[in-house]
């Protein structure tokens, strides 16, 4: 019984996961997002929906009634093992925002009906990865981007209160109290207008010179630099976890020039490969006349150094033996006779 039920179930999972997987699912889907988006924007001029309202109306019941298709779809190819269609934060997000419409107390209400209308346009990022490294790089940002709002804060607050002490009197509309001072500086943000903001404060103080070209370095350039830094900081931490997910799940990670490594990268690993091989050649042996017949140890690098082997030794055949001189052949054998004569 169980064998029968997980054939059909491993089937089912198999061919809606072929379907998920392939690269039209994804842009079968994001075709619907847009869609939607057109018909929630159409909504907003009264002479077309006056005119083709209950077309527009159609169109979203057919985009609800392939949203519904699309989570089937990805439910099923968790057919095996339903919680895994959970695990996916992306899964439970859309189902939340296909069914939260369905729920009662929520249909009667059209600012909501609305904005969970508008909620589905964020279902594009789930569907492109490169989509959702911006997504995840953004989220990642956040605890950084709280410590970049205090030191803006905090340096507004300190230009707003020397603004408040020159200009104060003279412009009470921009400096007239911390509050507008900041709101002032705030605006000064974008360097719109910084040139006749200038000017009417040098009518005041010479000092106004200083104030504000110290202001466009520290809050215009210091602080937008490091803003940036945070947010491409947290967009490459994301690309890499990215990359790490779509080996793990066996996908592509698409060969981008940027998923590449560095020429500093490549040139520390041939370094590196030229210090192992360095490491792992023997030491030289030193070329001299033969000494002692005895074995000599290095004393620095440790290694056994061996006296010079006689020439009638190294010059041995294929077969392994040491072929001597007939002359010294001849010699033993006349020293072996003189001895045995002796003897006697």
């Amino acid at each position: 019984m169980t064998r029968t039920v997980r054939g059909p179930l491993q089937r089912l999972a198999v061919r809606c996961g072929a379907v998920v997987g392939a690269p039209w699912f994804n842009l079968a889907s994001f075709a619907v997002v847009i869609v939607n988006a057109v018909a929630l924007g159409l909504e907003t001029y009264g002479n077309v929906v006056a005119s083709v309202g209950a077309a527009l109306r159609a169109v979203e019941y057919v985009c609800i009634a392939l949203f519904v298709l699309e989570l089937l779809m990805r439910f099923g190819a968790h057919a095996t093992a339903p919680t895994g269609f959970f695990r996916d934060r992306w899964n439970v997000f859309d189902l939340l925002i296909v069914a939260a419409p369905l729920l009662p107390g929520v249909r009667e209400n059209v600012t909501l009906l609305r904005l969970l209308r508008l909620a589905r346009i964020v279902r594009a990022f789930r569907l492109f990865p490169s989509l959702r490294v911006i997504l995840v790089g953004i989220r990642r940002s956040l605890p950084g981007l709280a410590s970049f709002l205090l030191v803006t804060a905090l340096l507004l607050y300190g230009y707003a209160m020397l603004g408040w002490m020159l200009f104060g009197t003279a412009y009470p509309e921009e400096y007239g109290t911390a509050g507008q001072a900041m709101l002032t500086l705030f605006l000064l943000l974008s360097l719109d207008g910084i040139t006749d903001t200038l000017q009417a404060g040098r009518d005041v103080t010479e000092w106004a010179v200083l104030y504000y070209v110290s202001y466009m370095v520290a809050a215009c350039y210091l602080l937008t630099n490091l803003l940036v830094g945070l947010v491409l900081t947290a967009l490459q931490e994301a690309h890499q976890d990215e990359q790490v997910a779509a080996q793990r799940a066996g996908r592509p990670t698409g060969g981008h020039a940027e998923d590449e490594p560095s020429v500093r990268e490549q040139l520390a690993r041939v370094q590196a490969i030229i210090t192992d091989l360095e490491r792992r050649l023997p030491e030289p042996v030193p070329v001299g006349p033969p000494t002692a017949a005895r074995a000599e140890v290095a004393p620095e690098a440790g290694t056994l150094v061996l006296p010079p082997v006689p020439r009638q030794a190294r010059e041995a055949d294929a077969t392994g033996t040491v072929s001597v001189p007939p002359g010294t052949v001849r010699d033993q054998r006349r020293s072996r006779t003189r001895n045995r004569r002796k003897r006697r």
